[in-house]
């Protein structure tokens, strides 16, 4: 097959339509990412990007502003136009409808349900088709929808937080704040752009926490762009082994008070009185039997809930296990400039490396401040 050249002005109307697709982060959940650019004559003639599942495609923007003008046209899309009738139908029907000339896609599309069959479709109506165009910045904007998609499985981000000194609190368990304002905003940042936020019950209990996005502990950059009513709240997923959460005495927690959906995961063991999964269900909370292990977990969370990208925050044993069952897809550990003791609390609770060939290797991918503190961007290596 021959490799197809890109001009300059290919690459420029791509990375335009990834910049589109960027708007959408905060809120296209389950669907994934997508910008899209119309041109004629070199001139910009529509874009558009996806920002909430049920919207319109990227495409469909792009063609609406484009018009009559989209006949003999070139559109460059991030992601190969889908061909099947979901919620809306295809937008591969629609570019064939305006008679575009030619469509430049980043990367094909890894849904089953699409997976080439969008450009076979374009190619067919006799429309140019080009693939492959900065393909690994497409890839970039849809971790999570594309490992769901490929594998079944979400993507995982675990978040850290520490001294220097490797502590995350300090022997009598106190940890607020080990790190500073700013980088708990960047916190509230990564929990809007995920699908899910998994904790335990013992931290949502010894902590009170909410598990929410928090609008108004946003870095203002999101707040300046956004609406807070089109941001949405991740599914709090709690994993609660003994049911302990359904105890009245901990109806008052923050974690029933706030809006959104919550799933409170127990063992298949443990029964569960009827009374407090009404109560709970009330609260738009629903008590789930599980089969406990991580992976098990996970994949329903996929399968059932559609949900591409978990973030997870909570203690050192539940970071441990995560790692220990190869459950990490990359960690993001904020490192704050204080020393906390050798009797502080560790970073996780790794146990059983005997020898240097037993440590877990990290690839640090990214390495910034965040105000005072640093934020680590990291993979593990595989072995």
């Amino acid at each position: 097959m021959t490799q197809v050249v890109f001009s300059a002005f290919d690459y420029q109307m791509m990375t335009q339509a990834i910049a589109l697709a960027k708007q959408g982060i905060y809120t296209t959940a389950p669907n994934p990412n997508v910008g899209c650019v119309i041109t004629k004559d070199q001139a910009v003639i529509g874009q558009g990007a996806h920002l909430k599942a049920g919207q319109p495609h990227a495409e469909v923007y792009a063609l609406r502003q484009a018009a009559e003008q989209a006949t003999g046209a070139t559109a460059y899309v991030t992601l190969e136009p889908c061909s099947h009738y979901g919620r809306t139908p295809p937008c591969a029907e629609a570019l064939i409808k305006a008679q575009v000339a030619r469509v430049v896609c980043a990367m094909q599309d890894p849904n089953p349900q699409v997976a080439g069959r969008g450009i076979q479709m374009l190619r067919e109506a006799g429309i140019q088709v080009d693939v492959g165009l900065l393909e690994q910045d497409a890839i970039n904007l849809n971790p999570g929808f594309i490992k769901r998609m490929k594998t079944g499985m979400p993507f995982v981000q675990l978040k850290l937080a520490a001294s220097l000194d490797g502590k995350t609190a300090l022997a009598n368990g106190d940890s607020q704040w080990i790190t500073g304002p700013k980088a708990r905003q960047d916190v509230q940042a990564y929990r809007a752009k995920a699908g899910a936020i998994l904790s335990t019950a013992k931290t949502v209990i010894d902590d009170n926490a909410s598990l929410n996005v928090r609008w108004q502990d946003l870095p203002e950059s999101i707040q300046a762009v956004y609406q807070q009513d089109s941001l949405r709240q991740p599914v709090r997923v709690v994993l609660d082994r003994q049911a302990k959460l359904q105890n009245p005495e901990y109806t008052d927690l923050k974690l029933w008070q706030q809006q959104g959906e919550i799933l409170t995961l127990h063992d298949l063991a443990i029964e569960v009185p009827d009374p407090f999964k009404s109560s709970h269900q009330s609260r738009a909370a629903k008590v789930v039997e599980q089969q406990f292990d991580l992976p098990s977990v996970l994949k329903q969370l996929a399968d059932e809930h559609n949900i591409n990208h978990i973030w997870v925050e909570a203690g050192a044993q539940l970071a441990a296990s995560f790692i220990e069952q190869n459950c990490v897809d990359e960690l993001i550990i904020y490192l704050a400039p204080r020393l906390m003791g050798t009797d502080g609390r560790g970073l996780t609770q790794l146990c059983g490396l005997s020898s240097m060939n037993d440590l877990i290797e990290l690839d640090i991918q990214d390495v910034r401040m965040v105000d005072s503190d640093i934020r680590l961007t990291a993979t593990i290596k595989k072995k």
